[in-house]
C-alpha cells in the first residue's frame, strides 16, 4: 500500500473525535514519508502502528552458508545511490555472496515490505488451499467471507482476487488524499476495521476476470477467505505453515488494523535476509531443508503470467511479478519504494531489496530495477 499526503485529507475526519493513539498514529502516518524520517520509519513501523507478531516457534533458522564475495557489476553503485538502496542481499546457489547495508541501518533491522507481502499470503493461500480449506479457485469469495455479500466483491471468484481482476472500483492514485487508497490508510492509522472497509466498496469498473487492474485491498480479501475457510488468524497460520518452517532468523512482525486484523497486503516486516529467504524457497520450488513448506504446483502456477494484463507489460501471477521478456523461473515480489524479492531460477540467484525511494514512480525507475537485478544474476 501506499500511503502519502494524508494530513490534508485527515483535516476532514473531524479529529477532535479521535483517541490519542489513533491521533498519534495518524501523525506518525502523515510524516512516514518525510526525507529526513523515511529510513528510520521504514525499519520502524512498530513506532507508528498497531503491531502483531509471527511466531518462529521452535525451529531453527534456514542457513545462509558464505559464498565467494561476489563482485558486482559497475552500474550497481550508482543505482545503491539513486535508488536510495537501504539493504541488499544477493544468494547463489543458496549462498550468500553479497550484503550490504546503507543509510545508517543494520542486518538486524526489520524492514516494511509494503506489497511484498501480497506473496508471502499468497503461498499461505496455497498451502490451504492444498490442504483442502478451499474447494475451487474459481469459488466466489462470499463462500468463505460472507461479510463481502452486497459488495463489489459479490460474484468475484477467488482467481479473480488472486489475478487482480476483479473489477472492483478503487482508486490507487497515492498522491490523491481523497483516493482509495488514502482511505485505507487512514482506517489503518485510526484504528478502524480493513473488514468493514472491504466490504463497503460498492463499484465495480468491469466484470470480473475481464481486465487486470492493481488494487490492493484485493489482497485483503484474499485474507478473508483464508480466514473463513480455515476458522484461524493469519499469524497463526503463518507461523504453523510458512514462516516457521520456513527458519527465519528474526520473529517478523505485521502491522494492524484496530481489530488486531494483519496489514496482509502490506504490513509484514522483517529483516532483508529473512526476505532473501523466501525467495530462496520459491527458487527451490517451494522445498527447503528435505521438506516441502509450498506446495511446487503451487509456486508455478503463482510465479507465470495468468492475469490479463496489457501485451508486453509486466506480467502478473497469483500475487507475483513477472518482468517482460522473463526466462521460466524468473520472476519478483515487488512493494512500493523500492522492495524487492527478485528470484532467477535458471541462474540460481535470488537478491533481497529494501529501499526508501520516493521516486519509485519515476519513469524508467522500474525497467532500471529489473536491468540491475539481470546484470547482477549474469555477473555470478
Amino acid at each position: 500500500m501506499r500511503l502519502r499526503n494524508l494530513r490534508l485529507a485527515a483535516m476532514a475526519l473531524g479529529l477532535a473525535a479521535c483517541s490519542p493513539g489513533a491521533m498519534a498514529r495518524l501523525d506518525a502516518v502523515n510524516t512516514l514519508f518525510q526525507p529526513t524520517r523515511i529510513v528510520h520509519n521504514f525499519s520502524h513501523m512498530d513506532e507508528a502502528f498497531l503491531t502483531t507478531p509471527v511466531s518462529l516457534g521452535t525451529h531453527k533458522p534456514l542457513p545462509l552458508p558464505q559464498g565467494s564475495g561476489a563482485t558486482l557489476p559497475s552500474d550497481v553503485g550508482p543505482w545503491v545511490v539513486n535508488r536510495v538502496i537501504t539493504g541488499l542481499v544477493v544468494l547463489k546457489d543458496g549462498r550468500m555472496v553479497h550484503e550490504s547495508y546503507y543509510h545508517g541501518t543494520t542486518a538486524a533491522d526489520k524492514r516494511i515490505s509494503w506489497s511484498v507481502a501480497k506473496s508471502f499470503l499468497s503461498a499461505l493461500f496455497g498451502i490451504v488451499q492444498h490442504e483442502g480449506f478451499i474447494a475451487s479457485l474459481d469459488d466466489p469469495v462470499t463462500r468463505y467471507a460472507p461479510a463481502l455479500t452486497g459488495s463489489a466483491y459479490d460474484g468475484v471468484s477467488i482467481r479473480n482476487v488472486l489475478n487482480m481482476a476483479t473489477g472492483v472500483h478503487f482508486n490507487e492514485d497515492y498522491l490523491n488524499p481523497a483516493s482509495d487508497i488514502n482511505r485505507m490508510g487512514r482506517v489503518l492509522a485510526l484504528g478502524r476495521s480493513l473488514d468493514v472497509f472491504a466490504a463497503g466498496l460498492r463499484r465495480r469498473d468491469s466484470p470480473p476476470g475481464q481486465h487486470w487492474r492493481y488494487v490492493s485491498i484485493d489482497t485483503h480479501v484474499l485474507g478473508m477467505v483464508i480466514r473463513g475457510a480455515t476458522g484461524r488468524s493469519i499469524p497463526d497460520l503463518m507461523s504453523e505453515k510458512l514462516i516457521g518452517p520456513l527458519g527465519l532468523e528474526a520473529e517478523p512482525y505485521y502491522v494492524t488494523d484496530g481489530t488486531g486484523e494483519p496489514f496482509v497486503l502490506g504490513g509484514l516486516n522483517m529483516t532483508t535476509r529473512d526476505y532473501a529467504r523466501f525467495g530462496q524457497l520459491f527458487l527451490q520450488n517451494g522445498r527447503v531443508g528435505g521438506r516441502q513448506i509450498v506446495p511446487a504446483a503451487w509456486v508455478a502456477a503463482s510465479t507465470r503470467p495468468s492475469s490479463p494484463t496489457e501485451p508486453g507489460a509486466m506480467g502478473y501471477g497469483f500475487q507475483w511479478w513477472i518482468p517482460p521478456g522473463a526466462l521460466p523461473g524468473e520472476f519478483m515480489a515487488q512493494g512500493i519504494y523500492g522492495q524487492f524479492i527478485y528470484v532467477n531460477r535458471p541462474a540460481g540467484v535470488v537478491i533481497a531489496v529494501n529501499a526508501a525511494d520516493v521516486k519509485f514512480l519515476n519513469d524508467g525507475v522500474e525497467d532500471r530495477n529489473i536491468f540491475i537485478y539481470r546484470a547482477i544474476a549474469d555477473s555470478l
